[in-house]
Formats: C-alpha cells, sequence, structure tokens
C-alpha cells in the first residue's frame, strides 16, 4: 500500500483563505462546457481561492502551462485532457512538491482510470478537496515521463488504428477495433535488457513496461504492478496467432495469475532495440516511432491527488466515497 500523506490546505496563507493555490491546465478541444463553472464553484464552496486558468495548445499540450502554473505559485495543479495533456504536466510536475490533480476527459484516460475516475471530472475535484495525496514513481523515457505504461509493438499499433471518430463515438471499446486490425501483424525482433544484464532476444508482439496494471474497461494486464514500490513492470507478449491471442486474453481478462505466452519481469531501467522502426506509446499517447525504447524509473517522483484509503483492493482508493460527496 502507498503510504498517505496529509493534504497541505492553508499552506503558507495569511489572506484568510484555507485552501492552497491552484491552477488548471486544461486541453479546451476535450474539456467539458461546464468545467470552469464546475470547478470554480466546489472551490469556492471549500474555501478555495479560484484557481488559475491555463489553455493548451496544438504546440505546447501542457507541459508550459504546468511550469508557468508552478512558477505563479500554485501549490495543485488540476489537469483536464487526454492522456498526452496529462503526461505533459505530469513531466513538469515530477520532483516538485506540487499536487497534480486528473479531472478526466477524452477517450483514453489511462491514469484515471487506474484511480477509478474516468469521465467524472466532479469527482476528481472532490478527490482533491478531501486531501488524499500519494507519492508515486514515474517512468521516464527520453525527456518525458508518464505514469501508467509505454510500450513498444502491437499496443501502439492499436493506438495508430484507432480513430479519433471512433472514440468519440464508441469510446474506449473503440480501441477494440483498432488492435483487431493488426492482430495478424508479424511479431518484431527485439533484445530487451534489464537494469544492464544480458540481452534478451525475443520475437514479441509488444513489450510493454508498466508502473500500474490497468488497462482501459478495468482489465488488470500486470497484476502485480505497486505504483511505488521504485521497480517497472515489463511485459513481454509474444502471440504468434489468432489461437494465441484468445487464450492471451481469456488469460488476462480472468485474472490468471500465470498467463500464457506472456513473460513478465520487473526492472529499474528497461531497454528495448528493434531490427526495424516499430510503434511507440506512452500512457496512452503515440510517439515517434523508432528502433529503441529505454526507460528508467524515478522513485516517488510525484505527488497525486487520489481517493482516501478504504475498499480497494488493489490500490485502496474508494473512489465510490468520493464520487457520492461530489454529488451532493
Amino acid at each position: 500500500m502507498i503510504p498517505r500523506l496529509a493534504g497541505t490546505p492553508g499552506l503558507g496563507h495569511t489572506d484568510g483563505v484555507t485552501g492552497p493555490r491552484s491552477a488548471i491546465v486544461v486541453n479546451p478541444a476535450k474539456a467539458p462546457a461546464d468545467l470552469r463553472a464546475t470547478l470554480e464553484q466546489r472551490l469556492a464552496a471549500a474555501g478555495w481561492p479560484k484557481p488559475a486558468w491555463h489553455e493548451t495548445t496544438p504546440e505546447d499540450p501542457g507541459r508550459g502551462q504546468a511550469k508557468k502554473a508552478k512558477a505563479e505559485g500554485a501549490e495543485l495543479i488540476f489537469v483536464c485532457g487526454g492522456d498526452g495533456t496529462v503526461m505533459s504536466v505530469l513531466t513538469a510536475l515530477a520532483g516538485t512538491d506540487v499536487a497534480m490533480a486528473v479531472l478526466p476527459a477524452g477517450t483514453g484516460n489511462l491514469l484515471a482510470a487506474n484511480l477509478g475516475l474516468a469521465g467524472d471530472p466532479a469527482t476528481g475535484v472532490q478527490v482533491a478537496l478531501d486531501g488524499g495525496r500519494r507519492r508515486i514513481d514515474v517512468g521516464v523515457a527520453g525527456d518525458m515521463c508518464f505514469a501508467v505504461m509505454a510500450g513498444m509493438g502491437f499496443d501502439a499499433q492499436m493506438l495508430a488504428g484507432t480513430s479519433e471518430r471512433a472514440k468519440k463515438w464508441l469510446g474506449w471499446p473503440a480501441y477494440v477495433v483498432g488492435a483487431v486490425k493488426h492482430l495478424r501483424d508479424r511479431p518484431m525482433r527485439a533484445r530487451i535488457v534489464l537494469d544492464g544484464g544480458p540481452p534478451m532476444p525475443r520475437r514479441p508482439r509488444s513489450v510493454i513496461v508498466g508502473n500500474v496494471g490497468r488497462l482501459q474497461g478495468g482489465v488488470r494486464l500486470l497484476s502485480r504492478a505497486d505504483p511505488a514500490d521504485g521497480k517497472l513492470d515489463v511485459a513481454i507478449l509474444s502471440p504468434n496467432n489468432l489461437a494465441h491471442w484468445a487464450r492471451l486474453a481469456w488469460a488476462v481478462l480472468r485474472r490468471r495469475e500465470r498467463v500464457p505466452l506472456m513473460e513478465t519481469f520487473t526492472a529499474e531501467r528497461v531497454e528495448i532495440y528493434t531490427r526495424r522502426i516499430e510503434p511507440r506509446q506512452l500512457d496512452g499517447d503515440l510517439i515517434e516511432p523508432g528502433r529503441s525504447l529505454k526507460i528508467n524509473i524515478r522513485r516517488r517522483a510525484l505527488l497525486l491527488c487520489v481517493p482516501l484509503p478504504d475498499s480497494d483492493p488493489d490500490l485502496a482508493y474508494d473512489v465510490k466515497a468520493a464520487a457520492r460527496r461530489a454529488s451532493q
């Protein structure tokens, strides 16, 4: 279990307000129309000052805005957008004492899904107001950080094969359609190096490096992943045909301890090298394809707003209680 940290209401203030200075980094193309009113009303009702408002742009999906908010004194930054927006903001906040609160928007929202917050910005606001905080690890790839998963191969192909129109109409099941398109693609030729050890040659369809174990729809791929254990969980998926995919998927859906055609490891540093250029993704957001993906971990780098501990057997987060308070 991740150790709980107390909230920080009123930190360093003498102007009569009872809550921390906050800001929001928002993707205007994906945010609900009533987001601003909802956020400001709920913060005001709790005695918090009005948040600073920062909108993302095509050129800057959130990293610069988060840095600006931090420089202006924000102690908590809400982020509302897709996976790319969340990843950009957490990259800016990793290694700082500024807390991040996720307000779900868009379709993917891998981090929000792992918190149980998908589709409900009001609950995300309530979670921040309740004061639950966790220090979690983040993965680092190049100059970007991620909180959930990175991958190379089939998982990135699935994202590339899913249209924005399909995601808008179907939600997360649209990714299933994107996956079907690539089930018969040929495997990669890869070498995987863990913590500087000997290269492991493989012919995988996908290599996934996870910090938290859940995928869309509540599917738990990495059953032992812990976002605060100082380790990355590595899954090497090697199905060769449709029957293999069916066996693998069935075992994952049934949450079996051992999944056929999937090897799992833990490491602090992961290097993946492939013979040809392959698609790559970080936290459900596509990055430039390449022949390698190098990842290391930063321990307890992100201060994250989470539901207070109660009933969840995996992360001990009580999202339902926060949702009830948000609806009151």
